[in-house]
């Protein structure tokens, strides 16, 4: 089939209306809200759009233990023995506190001007959208796609993604491909795509110091150690002031850049004045800038506390010493460094510098994963971003983070992130949106990506 990329017709009030189905499903994996019942609605969807759907479990007598991933599937009539691509995306969403800072209901997908508002909008409802209906829209207009496309669809990725290693594991025959188009890819400030060839690798913890039996009178702070002070001198020895990780040999595996990926990351576009903007801060930590902005956003390790609980925090005055304090932390990590020797090193840490007695949990981890530059797929991708986007920047890795390494490893396959995800659509934050005219775009993308792997 011979694509003309400005033509295509996107049936958008009907994507518009699907992306809604999604969004009024408050799949919150970190509370295992409502998960089984939104896969079971993107069985639905798949299958109106004439796609082979079916729900798969790690344990089908306890779909409440580890929730299903969807599996979607369309052999070509055309081209059985051609290529075969995989798309990756999830249908879990962060939880939408504070509620108080939503403009709109987070599971309503209020549409205003070009935006669409709800929780999963961009991350990752919308992103999914956009690949179900490019291949909708190739049934639609041939009967057929031009080459084998298969959906995996997990329930887990904002939550650490921990079983997706046992899924490929038990259905690697099913999962079997050539390349893996991941669930997402930024538009920059300038409409510009980001294809992006990696992703940060994490370590989440949670770290809990024990005081007293209960909370007691502020007054016995003279006899009584206060576990929030504890916890507060323990974080303190993670990270100097300029934020390195002070654990032993935390970098001790770190594989450094090459002169290429240098090249490549210095010529990535990154407006300074608009990301602070956007953010509402005067400067960056250490007061960073230029090519250094862009080499820690893709290979620097980070330690950050994304959370701290103790006492009272209520209105006014309630003078106690609480009976435990903790912190959640996230460390990013970089190719080579593997979380759980990580979290090793860590435990050494505290117990090295006096805080052996605060518990520290396991909450999840991932490795980094990275595709090379070189891959004949990242040429042919970007090419065909560039006729329906206009120029497309080519990223060694994301900042953020998913289960890219265990797709690499286990079905040796390439993969590669692209979409429409607009860079400042606040994802994790109140009011997230999808920009409309990108879910369009994206979905045209989808569709010019699959004709162009067809040809090779």
């Amino acid at each position: 089939m011979t694509i003309n990329e400005p033509s295509l017709k996107i049936d958008t009030d009907r994507l518009i209306r699907d992306l809604q189905r999604l969004i009024k499903f408050p799949s919150v994996s970190a509370k295992k809200q409502n998960l089984e019942e939104c896969a079971k609605e993107i069985v639905k969807i798949m299958k109106e759009i004439g796609i082979f759907s079916e729900l798969i479990y790690i344990d089908k007598d306890n779909p409440n233990s580890v929730p299903p991933i969807v599996y979607g599937e369309v052999k070509s009539k055309s081209n059985p023995n051609g290529k075969t691509i995989l798309f990756y995306n999830h249908y879990d969403v962060q939880p939408e506190e504070p509620l108080d800072l939503w403009e709109y209901n987070p599971f309503e997908g209020i549409v205003k001007d070009n935006k669409i508002f709800g929780r999963g909008a961009s991350d990752d409802k919308g992103e999914l959208i956009t690949r179900l209906y490019a291949v909708e829209y190739l049934l639609k207009q041939t009967g057929d796609v031009p080459i084998n496309i298969k959906f995996l669809v997990e329930g887990e990725e904002e939550n650490g993604s921990n079983n997706i290693s046992n899924y490929i594991n038990k259905y690697r025959n099913k999962f079997k491909t050539d390349l893996v188009i991941w669930e997402f890819g930024y538009i920059d400030q300038n409409n510009h795509p980001i294809i992006s060839l990696g992703m940060k690798g994490l370590l989440y913890i949670e770290l809990t110091a024990i005081g007293p039996s209960r909370d007691v009178h502020s007054s016995l702070a003279v006899l009584i150690e206060n576990p929030a002070w504890k916890l507060v001198q323990a974080l303190s020895t993670l990270v100097d002031k300029e934020g390195k990780i002070l654990v032993e040999d935390w970098y001790k595996e770190i594989k450094a850049l090459t002169e290429e990926e240098i090249k490549l990351i210095e010529n990535e576009l990154f407006d300074e004045a608009s990301f602070k903007k956007e953010y509402g801060i005067n400067k960056f930590v250490n007061n960073i800038n230029g090519k250094d902005i862009k080499k820690a956003l893709i290979n620097e390790p980070t330690c950050n506390i994304t959370g701290l609980i103790s006492g009272y925090i209520g209105e006014g005055a309630k003078t106690i010493i609480p009976s435990k304090a903790s912190a959640k932390i996230d460390f990013r990590l970089v190719p080579n460094m593997d979380p759980y020797l990580q979290f090793e090193r860590l435990k050494k840490h505290m117990e090295k510098k006096g805080f052996g007695d605060i518990q520290i949990a396991y909450i999840n981890g991932e490795a980094s994963g990275r595709t090379e530059i070189h891959n004949p797929y990242v040429k042919l991708i970007q090419e065909s971003a560039n006729r329906v986007f206009g120029d497309s920047i080519i990223s060694v890795s994301s900042a953020g983070t998913g289960p890219m390494y265990e797709f690499i490893k286990l079905l040796k396959a390439p993969c590669i992130s692209i979409g429409g995800t607009y860079i400042f659509s606040r994802i994790h934050s109140p009011n997230e949106y999808a920009r409309i005219d990108l879910l369009e775009k994206t979905t045209k993308c989808m569709i010019t990506i699959i004709n162009d792997i067809s040809k090779i």
